[in-house]
Formats: structure tokens, C-alpha cells, sequence
């Protein structure tokens, strides 16, 4: 019998996007490093990858703060085009890996996907997919149809849950023995040690002694802004010296949120910076605040949000939705989707009580710590060995 531990694949094709585009770049970027350590990656991303329309805003802007990509074992193609399928049908049928592993995020690349995906089928080289998103945020149907005809292609599925699995299993009975659980890694490639935790502070105007609330991420439906916000005016009754620190693009309009910022009347006490921060200015918002909340009212899956707030070691309060409580230690800091009460209650208990902020620091760290990016690789490797000896077994019957 061959030893499987022989088995590691020199060379992978990966497809997904990297910087300068945003869309799934953070990740992409994290994740490819971490396996350049063990194989040669060929990346094939997007010279375009959505139409403007698609997208809130038309804002499509690169995002040219990513550190650099300086990796020997990592060669980028930067040639596909969301609108010509040529450049599908050549990098499905040119790419060198032993294998693809493809990044999927949003049913608007399907197409590109799926003759990609056929590319290296018909070469006979196997297909894995890390999906991030099972189900669309936004509950859209064409999300399901779409994965349903890729995972037909796929040999081996990798999800960052357990709720995620049973997700996959459920809604596109995919069996378990093709299905591995590997989390979301920390994005410590946005922590810069040469900042100073006061200095941004006063940049943001917080005084010393206030105990600043983050929320941070592109401001959608499904995020709770709207219970962060009932639930901060309840937290500033108890807690006068608390800032809720509001930071994302808008994918919605903020009209509502706005007016029940003034309903609350605590317009004195949040601060907003509603644009896209790019990557070099991360660091700052994290850095600036005491507590990160993720109050979102569905979720599926597990959160860059959450995975960048682990890379700086912040304590968390999320809701009880997908692979959310998965970032905490303790079952305490999650609350109900949907309750601003709860999410009061805890915020209050946390930002009073600094030992206990210190301890969730600590405990940040040990999670960071266990989903380090040297883990995931490892884990990684392991599914594709299984997956390349699975295919030598079925060429040999």
C-alpha cells in the first residue's frame, strides 16, 4: 500500500482572487502563502472579475495597500476577464498543478468557474473546492442552482464550519467521507507592530478613558447594524464613556441607520467612517478599539471580520449564527441573533470590567493560535493527498 505521507503534490493550480482586487483577496493571499511553504502554486486570478453594475456603487477600485506578493514558490496569472470566456478555456486547459483548488465565494463567477473546473477534468487532474459561502448572505436562490452544477465537478469539499458540513450535506447531499472542516485562519498580515494604540485613538478623536465598540465590515442587511445600534443607546445609559466605532462599505443605503441615530440621540457618541478601508488602514480600527461585536442576524459560514479580529487578539461578542461562536472560547460572549438586549448585557459586562477584557484577549490569542495558517496547510496537504490517492485507486480497477 502506498504511504500517503509520499503523496504531496509538488505543484498546485489555485483559483480565486488576489490583490490588488478586493473580493476574496485577504484570505487568498493568507492561504497561499502558508502552502507555498510545502508546494509550487500557480494562482490564476482575475484581471476583471465583476462587472460594475454588480457591484454597490460601481466601486470596483483595486486595492493597492497589500503587501506584496515576493514568493518565489508563488506564481501569479492575473488573465481572466469576467467577460470573455476565452480566457476561461485557456486557463481550464493550461494550468500545470497536479490538482485545482478553487476559492468560492459568489454564484456571478459560476460560469468562468465551471469551464475552468471541465479544463482540468477532461486532463484528468482533480478538482477541490474550499467554499466559503454554502448558502448567499442574501438568501439568493441563484446562489444554490449555480454551486449545485460546480460540486458535480468536485472531488473533495473543504467548509470552514460544522455547521457548514451539515449545510453542504443537507442541501447538496455531498457525503462526508468528501467533505474536511478547515477553518479560517487569522488575517495576521494586517497587524503592523510600528503603530501606536493612543495615536490612533486621538487620530479617531477617543479620549483615553472611553471604551470604544467596534463594528466593522461591509455595512449589509444581514450584519445587525440596526440591533448594534438599539442595542449601543441601551449600553450608553449604563456606560457613558462607550463609542461605537462604525467602519465598511455601504451595500445598502444608511438612511435608516441614521435616523435611528438620531431617534437614540447618541449621534455624540458613534463615530463613522463609511467607505472602504483598505488594507493598510485595518489595522487601526482594530487596534483603536476594546470589544469588536458581530451582530449579524443570519450567517453562514465563518467571517473575515472575525478572523481579522483574532489576528489582533480583540475580544468578541457574536450571535449564535454560523461558524461565529467558533471564534470565542467562551459560550458566554454569544448572544441571539436579533436581541439588543442581550447584546447590551454582555457589552455592558465586558467594557466594565478590564480583567475580564484582558482575559478574553488571552483567550483570542489561544484560538489564533490553534487555526494558525501552518495548521491549515497541514490539514490542507492532508486532503490532497487523499484526494490524488483516491484517483490513482479508481485508475487502477
Amino acid at each position: 500500500m502506498l504511504n500517503s505521507n509520499r503523496i504531496t503534490p509538488k505543484n498546485i493550480a489555485m483559483l480565486g482572487s488576489l490583490p490588488p482586487l478586493r473580493a476574496l483577496s485577504s484570505y487568498c493571499f493568507a492561504f497561499s502563502l502558508s502552502m507555498s511553504e510545502f508546494c509550487n502554486i500557480e494562482f490564476i486570478s482575475f484581471k476583471k472579475i465583476y462587472p460594475s453594475f454588480l457591484y454597490p456603487g460601481g466601486d470596483l477600485k483595486d486595492d493597492d495597500t497589500f503587501p506584496i506578493i515576493d514568493n518565489p514558490r508563488i506564481m501569479v496569472r492575473r488573465r481572466l476577464t469576467w467577460y470573455n470566456p476565452l480566457t476561461w478555456i485557456v486557463e481550464g486547459l493550461s494550468g500545470h498543478g497536479d490538482l485545482l483548488h478553487a476559492q468560492w465565494w459568489t454564484p456571478f463567477l459560476g460560469l468562468a468557474y465551471l469551464v475552468i473546473f471541465i479544463g482540468f477534468k477532461l486532463r484528468g487532474k482533480p478538482v477541490i473546492i474550499t467554499i466559503h459561502n454554502v448558502l448567499s448572505h442574501e438568501k439568493m436562490s441563484v446562489h444554490k442552482v449555480v454551486s449545485g452544477v460546480l460540486f458535480k465537478l468536485c472531488d473533495h469539499f473543504i467548509v470552514h464550519s460544522l455547521i457548514n458540513e451539515r449545510q453542504i450535506k443537507r442541501y447538496f447531499n455531498i457525503p462526508s467521507d468528501r467533505i474536511s472542516i478547515i477553518p479560517h485562519g487569522p488575517l495576521d498580515f494586517q497587524v503592523q507592530g510600528n503603530i501606536n494604540r493612543q495615536t490612533v485613538r486621538d487620530e479617531f478623536g477617543f479620549k483615553p478613558h472611553d471604551k470604544v465598540i467596534l463594528l466593522f465590515g461591509a455595512i449589509r442587511p444581514y450584519k445587525g447594524v440596526d440591533t448594534a445600534l438599539n442595542a449601543f443607546q441601551r449600553v450608553i445609559k449604563q456606560s457613558p464613556e462607550a463609542r461605537l466605532l462604525i467602519a465598511g462599505k455601504l451595500w445598502e443605503k444608511w438612511d435608516r441607520y441614521e435616523e435611528m441615530i438620531r431617534c437614540f440621540d447618541i449621534s455624540g457618541y458613534v463615530r463613522k467612517h463609511l467607505g472602504y478601508i483598505p488594507t493598510n488602514e485595518v489595522g487601526k480600527f482594530f487596534l483603536a478599539s476594546d470589544l469588536v461585536i458581530l451582530p449579524y442576524h443570519h450567517f453562514d459560514s465563518q467571517s473575515g471580520v472575525g478572523a481579522a479580529a483574532l489576528a489582533f487578539r480583540k475580544p468578541m461578542i457574536v450571535t449564535e449564527t454560523g461558524g461565529l461562536p467558533e471564534f470565542v472560547a467562551d459560550r458566554f460572549y454569544v448572544v441571539p441573533p436579533n436581541d439588543p438586549d442581550a447584546l447590551a448585557e454582555k457589552i455592558i459586562t465586558c467594557i466594565n470590567d478590564p480583567a475580564r477584557l484582558a482575559r478574553m484577549s488571552e483567550e483570542a490569542e489561544k484560538i489564533a493560535d490553534g487555526i494558525s495558517w501552518d495548521a491549515i496547510a497541514l490539514k490542507t496537504l492532508s486532503v490532497y493527498r487523499k484526494v490524488i490517492l483516491a484517483k490513482r485507486a479508481a485508475r487502477e480497477k
